[in-house]
C-alpha cells in the first residue's frame, strides 16, 4: 500500500446474522488528513472504525490500516470510543501512569502539556469531570500514544457547544502536533465543516460519497430541478457547503 494511504478498503463488508452493518465498502484515507465520517444511526459508521480497528472481523473483503491488518497496528492507532469512556474511580494522574505503562511510545510531556492546557486537576476523579473535561483526557490518552492514526467515534456528541468547540480545537492542534491522520465519526456536520479536510458519506451501509473536501466541493453544485432543489455534478450553479454536501448523499447511495 502506498505510504501516503493511512487506510484503505476493497469490498468491506460486515454482517451480524442476517443484518448487514456494512456492504461492499471500498475507500482510501488519504494520509494526513482530518477526516470526516458521517451518516445516519446504523449505516455502519461506527462497524467500519470497529473493523479498522481490528476490533471486529471483516465477513468479506479487506482492511488494510497503515500498511498493515489492523489488529497488528493497535501500537499506532489511537481510539476514542463514544462516551469518551475514562475509568470514574480513577484520577487524572492514574489515567496517565495506566497509559505509560500499557503504551511503549507514551509521550509523558505531551500528556502533561495537554493536562495542564485543558485544565485538568491530576488529583481530580475522572467520574467529577464534566462532559468536556472527559473528552478532554480520554484525547489525551489517545494522543500521548503518539499514534499515526487517531479514530474518533462520536467523541463530542454528548457536549455542550462551547466544550464542543473546545474539543474540535484541541483535537486539531494534536493532529497537527502528531502529525497523525485522523477519522472523526460525527453527526454534527459544523464540526465537520470546520475540522474535516476529506469526507465519507455513508447511507443504508453503504459509501454515498468520499473523497477530498475542496474537490467534492468543486464538483457538486446546487440546480433546481422538476423535483425540486437537488445536487448535481457538473458546471453552473450556486456553490454548496459540506453541510449541504453530506445532507444530500444521506438519503441513500448515489
Amino acid at each position: 500500500m502506498p505510504t501516503n494511504i493511512a487506510v484503505t478498503t476493497v469490498g468491506l463488508t460486515k454482517r451480524y446474522g442476517r443484518t448487514t452493518a456494512l456492504r461492499d465498502c471500498t475507500i482510501e484515507v488519504p494520509a494526513g488528513r482530518v477526516v470526516g465520517l458521517v451518516g445516519p444511526n446504523g449505516a455502519g459508521k461506527s462497524t467500519l472504525l470497529r473493523l479498522c480497528c481490528g476490533l471486529a472481523r471483516p465477513t468479506a473483503g479487506t482492511v488494510t490500516v497503515l500498511g498493515g491488518r489492523p489488529g497488528a497496528q493497535l501500537g499506532k492507532v489511537g481510539f476514542v470510543a463514544q462516551q469518551t469512556p475514562v475509568y470514574a474511580g480513577l484520577t487524572v494522574g492514574e489515567h496517565l501512569r495506566m497509559g505509560e505503562r500499557l503504551n511503549p511510545g507514551w509521550d509523558g510531556e505531551l500528556a502533561r502539556r495537554r493536562t495542564v492546557r485543558a485544565g485538568l486537576d491530576p488529583r481530580a476523579r475522572a467520574g467529577g469531570l464534566s462532559g468536556g473535561q472527559r473528552a478532554q483526557l480520554a484525547l489525551t490518552i489517545a494522543a500521548a500514544k503518539r499514534p499515526e492514526l487517531l479514530i474518533l467515534d462520536e467523541p463530542a456528541a454528548a457536549l455542550d457547544p462551547l466544550a464542543r468547540d473546545d474539543f474540535i480545537g484541541d483535537l486539531l492542534s494534536a493532529v497537527g502536533e502528531l502529525g497523525a491522520t485522523a477519522i472523526l465519526s460525527s453527526h454534527l456536520l459544523g464540526d465537520v465543516a470546520r475540522a474535516c479536510d476529506h469526507l465519507i458519506v455513508l447511507a443504508e451501509a453503504r459509501v454515498a460519497l468520499a473523497g477530498g473536501v475542496r474537490e467534492l466541493l468543486e464538483e457538486h453544485r446546487w440546480v433546481t430541478g422538476p423535483r425540486g432543489r437537488r445536487v448535481a455534478r457538473g458546471a453552473g450553479g450556486d456553490p454548496v457547503s459540506v453541510e449541504d454536501l453530506a445532507l444530500a448523499y444521506l438519503g441513500g447511495a448515489r
